[in-house]
């Protein structure tokens, strides 16, 4: 099936994408599909599916995961015909330009926990650079990867443009990762599974890889800040999505002077947090994605209990039926603890103590993820001199989870390689090539 596909996107990408005319024909294309995805806001499907595929609230999948994919892909769409090379002034008597190409076939590895944003993510640029794809949803989360396949079918796009190759990780996924006949690997999910990714690549073609990987973001908050605040974005920023979330601030890391009253009202944010039925529209948070999930993540609070942290709240099944986990909080925290180092995944914060600026920088930077990271403080110089020596892709400044399809994404470390969203995102999906002509010195 990997050879079907790889081989009708290699003659589709030949015959197509060389030439700035398949910009004519592409456009229609893309408009015709953005209007099909907008009008889906009236007949509810996909928010519907995202939610019964994930497990999320589902006014968190019409106003976070719908309004996003929407954005993205008009943002790339407008790129279609603007990607351009550029004249170099070289020594000697040469004219010199670059090409900004397609790379070919790109393979496309969404995981579950956004499997419709993340979807956009990849075929925005991919598509807008000229590229074809084959696309593997999570095997847990296939239905609104497979609706978006159907509304670029009903849109127009020539077959073997876009492929949807529904199946598991080690089948499905480790073939288009190995695959010679696809250019280019593009996956969102575990530092595990990325480095198995890396390694197919680079043993197959040297495909290119991009790897958006695991995280476990610190977020800062100094005695200055602006206290309302920074509790709500704390809580948000780990309990978004029921804590299945990349880029989840659950390191947070308290200066001393305000450290007891943020624990308490953190405690009492995550008691008022309503767990329920994800389409009853005042559930704040639904259930893990899996039985797997909600196990891993028990397992873990078990682990914090065990190695000596204070649980403040949660830590439970609270409902018979279904994958849920109570909104958790752990306090007294230490950063050798197993759920301060490791990715979990789930509905738990964890809040540390620290005293000095030094101190708080080197215990943000001592984990092998580069993410994400916060800070939190009414103090401009020393935001900025805290976010340049955190050792992370994303810091956000008095807010968290503060994502623009017009920014670059990606991590440091083991948090992954490469970029998403942005220009320099579109640039992952492009090769460069220099062109240079020997100029006649003879004059007429």
């Amino acid at each position: 099936m990997i050879d079907f596909f790889s081989h009708t996107h290699t003659l589709i990408f030949l015959l197509s994408s060389q030439t700035l005319e398949s910009l004519d024909t592409g456009k229609p294309f893309l408009s015709s599909f953005f209007v099909d995805l907008q009008g889906t806001i009236k007949t509810f499907r996909y928010f519907t599916l995202e939610s019964l595929d994930t497990g999320k609230p589902f006014l968190s999948s019409f106003f976070v995961d719908l309004q996003g994919t929407i954005k993205t892909f008009r943002y790339f769409a407008g790129w279609a015909d603007k990607i351009h090379g550029s004249t170099i002034p070289t020594d000697g008597e040469y004219f010199t330009l670059t090409r900004h190409e397609p790379i070919g076939v790109c393979g496309q590895i969404v995981p579950w926990n956004f499997p419709l944003v993340m979807t956009a993510w990849k075929l925005g640029p991919a598509l807008s650079c000229g590229n074809t794809v084959v696309l593997k949803p999570a095997e847990q989360t296939p239905l609104t990867c497979l609706y978006i396949g159907a509304l670029i079918r009903e849109a127009g796009f020539p077959p073997g443009v876009v492929n949807i190759l529904p199946g598991y990780g080690p089948t499905a996924g480790a073939a288009i990762a190995s695959h010679m006949g696809i250019d280019k690997v593009a996956f969102t999910g575990s530092t595990e599974v990325g480095k198995l990714i890396q390694e197919a690549a680079g043993k197959s073609n040297l495909k290119r890889v991009t790897l958006e990987l695991g995280g476990k973001s610190p977020n800062i908050i100094f005695a200055d800040a602006d206290f309302e605040l920074a509790v709500e974005q704390a809580h948000q920023g780990v309990f978004f999505n029921n804590g299945q979330c990349c880029t989840a601030g659950s390191r947070i890391f308290v200066e001393e002077p305000i450290y007891d009253e943020f624990v308490r009202r953190s405690v009492e944010r995550a008691r008022r947090r309503t767990v329920g039925n994800p389409f009853d529209p005042t559930a704040e948070q639904g259930p893990q994605v899996s039985v797997e999930q909600q196990r891993r993540v028990l397992e873990l609070i078990q682990s914090g209990i065990t190695e000596g942290a204070k649980l403040e709240c949660g830590g439970k099944a609270p409902l018979s039926k279904g994958f849920f986990v109570e909104p958790t909080v752990f306090s007294d925290v230490q950063d050798h603890m197993r759920i301060a180092k490791e990715e979990i995944f789930g509905p738990v914060q964890q809040i540390m103590k620290f005293k000095t600026i030094e101190e708080v920088i080197e215990r943000a930077n001592n984990t092998e993820y580069g993410l994400a990271a916060a800070v939190f403080t009414t103090d401009l110089n020393k935001a900025m001199t805290v976010s340049a020596a955190l050792q992370a892709g994303t810091v956000w400044i008095n807010c968290y989870n503060a994502l623009s399809c017009q920014c670059p994404f990606g991590g440091f470390k083991m948090s992954g390689n490469g970029r998403e969203l942005g220009e320099i995102g579109l640039k992952e999906y492009t090769e460069v090539k220099t062109i240079t002509m020997k100029m006649s010195g003879k004059k007429s």
